[in-house]
């Protein structure tokens, strides 16, 4: 199938790569975030690969901390066959909300986005599928990804309707005491322009603690999509050698990526 015709190869997928990355800095040194080495490969790169096999063409980085360094290396996508764009937080730190407030002129009038700290082996495809379902059915602002969690006390928790369906609530971070699996928000997005509307430009918030429960307040809707893994995010120098080895196992074909919703 031509990439056109997919709904990812239609759909911009946002990074937020504007992390500070400040408890990698044994592994980092002056190198942001999102060029964590993953083998000989930067982390985002890794990224754009995996959405990149998946049919994704159109990818806009949101970028902050050390930036240069992220475009000298990843450029304007032409050595992948892909498109990438920039959207630079200026003087001052955005956060994820704001950021994304900030690159709402490429969404088209809606994205992909991604933290640019975490994987998830997830058919992209298969949530833009679910998203658009969700806003057919209830008007749904968003999706959120959601992975198992053995226990709430790194990730805080999203809480879910009776159903399953949509997300009515987030918990913060906590130690589990019944040794349940809880559901955390796995860092990928679908995400309606007219969500960004109801944001302040150039204002800092978290996507996370401010925007999306600002949103569940207001009485919109924000559809789940429950994967079943696996998912990783590279916070720190333990939590990026876990995501090495399991990226080679992928690469040496040792490990599948799975489905999801």
């Amino acid at each position: 199938m031509n990439t056109a015709d997919t709904l990812l190869g239609r759909t911009p997928v946002v990074i937020l790569a504007g992390g500070l990355g400040t408890r990698l800095r044994p592994v980092l040194t002056d190198l942001p975030k999102g060029l964590a080495p993953v083998g000989d490969e930067p982390f985002l790169q890794v990224q754009i690969e995996m959405l990149r096999g998946q049919g994704a063409r159109e990818f806009v980085l949101c970028v902050g901390h050390l930036a240069g360094h992220i475009r000298d290396h990843l450029g304007d996508g032409t050595k992948w066959a892909v498109r990438i764009r920039y959207s630079a937080d200026g003087e001052r730190r955005l956060g994820t909300g704001g950021a994304l407030k900030r690159a709402e002129r490429y969404f088209t009038p809606r994205a992909v986005a991604l933290n640019g700290d975490t994987y998830l082996a997830v058919s992209f495809e298969r949530l833009l599928e679910h998203h658009l379902r969700a806003r057919g059915d209830a008007g749904a602002m968003a999706t959120l990804s959601l992975a198992r969690a053995p226990d709430a006390g790194r990730y805080g928790t999203v809480l879910l309707d009776a159903g399953g369906q949509y997300v009515t609530g987030f918990r913060e971070k906590e130690a589990a005491t019944d040794g349940a699996r809880r559901w955390l928000n796995a860092g990928a997005y679908v995400i309606e322009r007219d969500l960004l509307d109801l944001m302040e430009p150039d204002a800092p918030a978290s996507l996370e603690c401010d925007v999306l429960p600002r949103v569940l307040a207001a009485g919109h809707r924000i559809a789940a999509f429950r994967c079943a893994g696996p998912f990783y995010d590279i916070g720190t120098p333990a939590d990026l050698a876990r995501f090495t080895d399991h990226y080679k196992d992928v690469r040496n074909g040792r490990s599948q990526p799975a489905d999801g919703g």
